[in-house]
């Protein structure tokens, strides 16, 4: 197999990109700086992407793709309690946005939703889904209201500890003991 070095380059400057918009914000942030940190030319920046808006917003859709996919993954694993899946799940789409630099793009990320078009509210209504589906498909005797109702607080609670924590594994401990509260034990 060939690799594709415009898309290696691509990926590089996707993965620096979001961190320089963290580091100085979207407005601060400048095409310059962007191609210094990935090692990249303006023009070969401007190759890549045609805008500053485009760059973000492609930035941004790649972490929300990735982080739907490593939760998908982790759900997807039914060799593995639910109670493990949903806590991974849920670090991996949330609790990967906790801690200073982290903080930094979550909260980028909700500044600046008219730059990001549907994304926003895609990638989360996605995530919901799949959280509603493994614990509906882990939770068969419970049935499905109570499996989405389970599931719809599991989500409102990672939105609410999010904003309450400093770190990544508080976010992980909190979101354990909710896992744990709302699972019956026979059922984790």
């Amino acid at each position: 197999m060939v690799s594709d070095p415009e898309s290696g380059r691509r990926e590089r400057v996707l993965a620096t990109a979001l961190a320089t918009f963290a580091r100085y914000g979207y407005k601060k942030t400048s095409m310059d700086d962007v191609a210094r940190a990935a090692d990249i030319s303006r023009p070969g920046l401007y190759f890549l992407f045609a805008s500053k808006e485009n760059l973000f917003r492609a930035a941004v859709t790649r972490a929300l793709e990735d982080d739907i996919a490593a939760a998908k993954r982790a759900l997807d694993d039914t060799g593995r309690p639910l109670r493990d899946r949903l806590i991974e799940a849920f670090d991996l789409w949330t609790g990967r946005y906790i801690g200073p630099m982290a903080g930094d793009v979550a909260l980028l990320m909700e500044t600046n939703p008219a730059l990001l078009g549907p994304v926003v509210v895609d990638c989360p209504e996605r995530f919901a889904a799949l959280i509603t589906d493994a614990v509906t498909a882990g939770l068969p005797r419970r049935g499905g209201d109570v499996a989405r109702d389970t599931a719809r607080t599991l989500l409102s609670t990672a939105r609410g500890i999010k904003y309450e924590v400093g770190t990544r594994e508080e976010f992980a401990q909190r979101m354990t003991v909710a896992v744990d509260l709302l699972l019956p034990a026979g059922d984790r």
